[in-house]
């Protein structure tokens, strides 16, 4: 399935950007990820369904309550990841993955391996990140 990659390889400055070996690494990182999330999220729904079990004490079941609150809210962040994994191998597929939204240019593979969802260089995520806060603080 896809290309061969030498055991340990890591994607290089030296490269062609977003060469075929490139952009398998990014689909298999991808795409470990995600099985991982899913794994996770099953392991989630289990312990939900095997908490059923209603306490008579008002503390443990406020407790168990909050429990569920965070494990939903954690299910549901675990969504959203899925989402933009999606759409990353999408953009794999399509020659836009790699490839900052706002200005063209190339994102970093430093970044890429480290955020490989996204999609913006690190200066355009600053800029991003400035506008929001000067909004936010109206």
């Amino acid at each position: 399935m896809g290309i061969e990659l030498p055991p340990g390889y890591k994607p290089s400055d030296s490269e062609s950007f977003m060469n075929e070996r490139q952009r398998e690494y990014f689909r298999r990182k991808l795409l470990r990820w995600k099985d991982e999330i899913l794994r996770e999220s099953r392991g989630t729904i289990q312990n939900l369904q095997a908490e059923t079990v209603s306490n008579a004490d008002l503390a443990d079941r406020a407790a168990t309550e909050s429990e569920r609150q965070l494990e939903l809210r954690t299910r549901d962040r675990q969504r959203k990841l899925i989402a933009k994994i999606d759409s990353a191998i999408r953009r794999l597929e399509d020659g836009s993955y790699g490839f900052c939204e706002e200005t063209g240019e190339p994102i970093s593979l430093k970044r890429l391996d480290a955020r490989p969802i996204a999609t913006l260089s690190i200066e355009a995520q600053e800029r991003h990140e400035r506008r929001e806060r000067v909004y936010r603080d109206d």
